[in-house]
């Protein structure tokens, strides 16, 4: 299912025909780094975190990542959308790409699609975004989207930190 189009992707809903790729991005170095390990390293794993994750997300809050292809190709390019989490109030916008279409402006035209989606279409009246301190990349989007760094916050009792990221 396309749930938004903007001048040069398709974001849609993820299934579970997507689990090859899913498996691909999510064992990344970049995203192993940036965002952490998922625990994915088969396509049965694959399967079950798309179940149990974005598509679970889409039945129980109308939102969850989207897989992000761009228009011309259909060539999947990575993943953007909103992320429901207990801790929070108000879901995060939350992306990764493959690190060959880093620097070409795609994180920030999904994000602003995704961001106006969910204010408009769901209206949520707040989004947050939570990104790894140091990841300059990421910090770099979500300035340009209007996000200023808030505090630092422990996402699991033992884990990394993250910093929280707001708008005014």
């Amino acid at each position: 299912m396309i749930v938004l189009e903007t001048e040069r992707l398709i974001l849609r809903h993820c299934t579970v025909d997507d689990a090859e790729l899913i498996l691909r991005l999510l064992n990344e170095p970049s995203f192993l780094e940036n965002i952490g390990d998922k625990g994915v390293r088969t396509l049965e794993d694959a399967v079950r975190y798309l179940l149990d994750v974005p598509i679970k997300s889409y039945q129980l809050h109308g939102h969850g990542a989207h897989l992000v292809l761009l228009k011309e190709s259909l060539e999947p390019i990575g993943t953007c959308g909103l992320i429901h989490r207990d801790q929070f109030e108000a879901p995060d916008v939350g992306y990764a790409f493959f690190p060959e279409f880093w620097a070409k402006g795609y994180a920030f035209e999904a994000a602003s699609a995704v961001m106006e989606y969910g204010r408009r279409t769901l209206g949520l009246p707040n989004i947050i975004a939570l990104v790894k301190p140091g990841n300059a990349g990421s910090i770099r989007v979500l300035e340009k989207l209007g996000f200023s760094f808030s505090k630092l916050i422990q996402m699991e009792p033992d884990g990394a930190e993250a910093a929280l990221y707001e708008q005014d």
